[in-house]
């Protein structure tokens, strides 16, 4: 103990850090069940001695203390925790989304209105059937009309739905930068805050930590981040890889928009440049569009092992895809494309499957061949010899799924004779496809359904019909994509979509909750060292309480004696 008014020192000490621990102790208590909110703990050193002896002597150099002092108040974090944490719940962000967005679309795919998309396609194939056994019977055809109608309003309706998606991904995409870029600013304001308060090297800015900590937590829920701090209490972000809060700004990520779709797409315009674009996700794919008018070729190239299946904001790019899919996306030079894109992808199958089946129906009822004419050139034309005819007996017959403005034939002379040259698809003109949107059943025979091919040319009823369709509607001849190894029939194709989007769904599920399981545990690690327990503080608060009388006795021991010494004296 020192001696003299010395005393009063350790006393005085005491009673100011017994005080400052209850106000630590009591702030910690009503931040309890504040969401961010990091333990604050007091850390306690002795004050300055005073030596009587020569420390150089050989003797006991006699020091006397003069109590404690709070040597700081921590922010009790562990860093290691924290980065762990970041990058889980960046990669449960991921597969949460891709999960959500898969389920969606497995409800458009399987509910409408009350009716399976199914439905559509085996009532369609049911009139076919009931056709086949009297072609030439006009309710039979007026069956094919209505339920070819059925299934294009159903095939559109899903299409459609499927677009509509798109559009609110893409809301959400919008949303999420607008987002990204607020916390910017925030972590921002906040580091200048920061910096300003501690400078003196007496304050710490407790709250302001704490504030920006947990903003950091949610940027990281949205992309990958890197997250680096200072000794002056300033932190760097670098988002997917490039310099997103820096010493004097924030730099806000930007949106371009594409004309035909309004899909926008995150860039850097802090470094792009005319002759150089700079997306923000380099692996995942640009829209058409945009990837020709920048010279760009990348594809979505997203995989654990690359450490790139982080943050919602790209799950939401992936899912939504870069365009909308239509059937020639299903080819394997260009199924690179849609692989992985939820909506994309289905929107190709849909548009394949109805593709296939309006080809396969056309190609019955206006049967090709092909003509070489004398000069080399090759035709593909009507095949008169073996095509029916509707009841007028008229040529060329009507197609029934026919493309809006654009007519089947076109009656051409070649080498002295008459054909009906088929008008092919071309990549020039889209009106030529036989794609969703641009195909209708024929109005000429909505109108008239007795102009369906349903004769032979002799004017009999042509029965071969129904053995050319059920070949048809039956061949198992589709893949549901390049990479599948087994062949189906239209209806199995559908079968096939819903357990493809199944099969995602799953996968995309327990790989969510891994990631939310994982992330939740070592948000639990976290939060039994920055976490508040009522329990510890109450403890504390009795100890402190403690302190603070124990030292307010000493004191009024001190007192006592050194008044008795003065009387004494």
């Amino acid at each position: 103990m020192a001696n003299g008014f010395g005393s009063f020192y350790v006393g005085s000490s005491g009673l100011k850090n017994s005080q400052n621990a209850l106000n630590t102790t009591a702030n910690n208590m009503a931040n309890v069940n504040t969401t961010g909110y990091v333990r604050q703990q007091v850390r306690f050193s002795d004050k300055h001695y005073i030596t009587r002896n020569n420390p150089t002597a050989g003797t006991n150099i006699q020091q006397s203390g003069l109590g404690v002092s709070v040597s700081d108040v921590a922010h009790v974090r562990d860093i290691f925790l924290d980065k762990s944490y970041r990058q889980e719940n960046g990669r449960k962000g991921f597969y949460s989304t891709l999960y959500s967005t898969t389920s969606y679309v497995e409800d458009i795919m399987q509910e409408m209105n009350g009716a399976e998309f199914k439905e559509s396609i085996s009532e369609l194939w049911q009139a076919f059937q009931e056709y086949g056994k009297d072609p030439t019977n006009s309710t039979n055809q007026n069956l094919i009309i209505q339920k070819s109608e059925l299934f294009l309003t159903r095939c559109n309706t899903v299409y459609s739905d499927l677009q509509k998606y798109q559009s609110n991904i893409n809301l959400q995409i919008k949303d999420q930068v607008d987002r990204i870029n607020e916390i910017g600013d925030k972590i921002y304001a906040l580091n200048l805050e920061i910096q300003k308060t501690e400078s003196g090297g007496v304050e710490t800015a407790m709250t302001a930590r704490d504030a920006r900590d947990s903003l950091i937590d949610e940027l990281a829920g949205y992309a990958k981040i890197e997250a680096e701090e200072d000794s002056t209490g300033y932190v760097r972000i670098k988002l997917e890889g490039q310099q997103f809060v820096q010493d004097n700004k924030c730099n806000h990520i930007g949106l371009t928009e594409e004309k035909g779709t309004g899909f926008y797409t995150p860039y850097w315009p802090h470094i792009t440049t005319q002759e150089s674009y700079m997306p923000v996700f380099s692996d995942v794919a640009l829209p058409s569009a945009l990837a020709e008018r920048v010279g760009c070729t990348q594809t979505t190239n997203i995989a654990t092992s690359l450490n790139n299946d982080i943050g919602s904001l790209k799950a939401l790019l992936v899912s939504r895809g870069s365009e909308y899919g239509t059937y020639d996306f299903m080819s394997e030079e260009n199924y690179s494309r849609v692989e992985d894109n939820v909506v994309m992808e289905t929107q190709a199958e849909i548009s394949y499957l109805a593709r296939n089946i309006m080809m396969a129906m056309n190609d019955i009822f206006c049967p090709n061949t092909t003509y070489t004419a004398a000069d080399g050139t090759t035709y593909t034309v009507l095949d008169t010899a073996n095509c029916s005819v509707g009841a007028d007996g008229s040529l060329p017959p009507h197609e029934l799924f026919a493309r809006e403005g654009y007519d089947r034939y076109t009656q051409m002379e070649i080498d002295g004779k008459q054909f009906y040259v088929y008008n092919d698809e071309t990549k020039a003109n889209n009106s030529s496809w036989y794609k969703l949107g641009n195909v209708s059943v024929n109005p000429k025979l909505a109108a008239q359904v007795t102009l369906m091919p349903s004769y032979k040319q002799d004017g009999s009823a042509n029965y071969g019909l129904a053995d050319q369709i059920t070949k048809a509607w039956s061949a198992e001849n589709l893949y549901i994509n390049p990479k599948d190894t087994s062949k189906c029939n239209f209806e199995g194709y559908y079968d096939k979509i819903i357990s493809h989007l199944g099969t995602n769904g799953s996968i995309y599920k327990a790989s969510s909750d891994t990631m939310t399981s994982t992330a939740a545990a070592i948000d639990n690690q976290r939060n039994q060292i920055m976490g508040v327990s009522s329990d510890e503080e109450l403890t504390n608060m009795i100890k402190y309480q403690s302190a603070y009388n124990a030292s307010s006795r000493f004191i009024t021991v001190i007192s006592q004696m050194t008044e008795l010494i003065v009387q004494l004296i």
